[in-house]
């Protein structure tokens, strides 16, 4: 494995000098510095180049399958298509899809989770996000092909059962939990959340995976990241993927406040979309938590990512509480799962 990884390194770095040549850019001081990657099990090194304002990122995903093959094309044509758009991601400054390549500015090296952490106040740069997310979602939508997308061409009923309540039984309840059970008692309830959540307007660009992580902070500037998992969907699972983010856990004042002020730039741009939104949002942040501790379980146990461990009693705890916001009794059983899970999890 070490020795596939320096192959990998060295192929990359010969790409990399390969474009600065392209550039006219002494490339004897080039230095490659490794980036540890969250829940991917992609590469990424940051580069130092003397003569270039900035850092730059590499990328390594070699295509070992059809997936990754397809993942690497997404991450490609939706990541020029959002730049071109007016979207703050990293430019793509070149690509070699043959060996799952990139190279791209670097965004820096704060996320946004880091940055809640130092803040005393983070709710001016949250208002900046949630404008640059409505810029994404909408402007986005505007000449998106979705033959790009690797996975589904749209958030529908069935990513909703395979990709979030099932994947929510099967890596966190079963993995990661070691209940083995066929939760039958759980189908009314899955089949209700599916039902109310697929209403939603999907007809807007959705990232997928916009947390705290996946979003840099450079001063006033952001940058957006890992959004090859993009998709058509509705502007309320974003918003979610935001608000109930394990990663920073916000205090339920400043989620309310950010709730408000981006239904209201949606408002101004459509009040439909925004009764949308609020008729919507909790069952689709309620289906966006059973996605997250679906994945924390996968990454804890399968990947042996233990980091994200730590971040699993906040997200039960999320469930647990738009669970009970909700007062929906079709989500009884759900509920009382929660209820249990919040008192056996510490």
């Amino acid at each position: 494995m070490a020795q596939n990884h320096e192959k990998i390194e060295r192929a990359v770095f010969l790409f990399v000098r390969r474009f600065l040549e392209q550039q006219d850019c002494r490339t004897s001081q080039v230095h490659m510095e490794p980036v540890t990657p969250d829940g991917s099990m992609r590469m990424f090194w940051r580069i130092l180049v003397p003569g270039f304002d900035k850092s730059l990122i590499a990328m390594a995903n070699p295509p070992q399958n059809a997936w990754l093959k397809k993942e690497n094309r997404a991450f490609l044509m939706i990541g020029q298509h959002l730049l071109n758009k007016g979207v703050s991601v990293p430019e793509i400054l070149s690509s070699d899809l043959a060996r799952g390549f990139f190279l791209m500015k670097d965004m820096g090296k704060q996320n946004l989770q880091m940055f809640v952490k130092r803040s005393t106040d983070p709710l001016p740069i949250y208002l900046t996000v949630v404008e640059e997310l409505l810029r994404l979602q909408v402007d986005g939508r505007q000449g998106f092909d979705t033959t790009w997308c690797c996975q589904t061409a749209v958030y529908d009923q069935h990513v909703m059962r395979k990709y979030e309540s099932e994947y929510f039984k099967d890596a966190f309840l079963g993995l990661y939990l070691g209940l083995k059970k066929d939760w039958k008692e759980l189908k009314q309830d899955f089949d209700h959340l599916v039902e109310l959540a697929s209403r939603a307007n999907a007809n807007f660009f959705m990232h997928r995976d916009f947390q705290s992580r996946n979003i840099m902070v450079s001063g006033n500037q952001l940058g957006i990241l890992d959004w090859q998992g993009g998709r058509l969907g509705p502007l309320a699972y974003d918003l979610a993927s935001l608000l109930i983010d394990p990663y920073t856990t916000l205090p339920g004042s400043l989620r309310d406040l950010i709730y408000d002020e981006y239904v209201k730039l949606v408002g101004r741009l459509n009040p439909h979309w925004a009764e949308d939104i609020k008729r919507h949002f909790l069952y689709i942040a309620i289906q966006r938590n059973l996605q997250i501790l679906g994945a924390f379980g996968f990454l804890t146990k399968k990947q042996h990512k233990k980091g994200f461990e730590q971040y699993i009693p906040p997200a039960v705890k999320g469930l647990l509480r738009l669970l009970e916001i909700s007062a929906d009794r079709y989500l009884i059983n759900l509920k009382s799962l929660a209820q249990d899970l919040v008192g056996g999890i510490s």
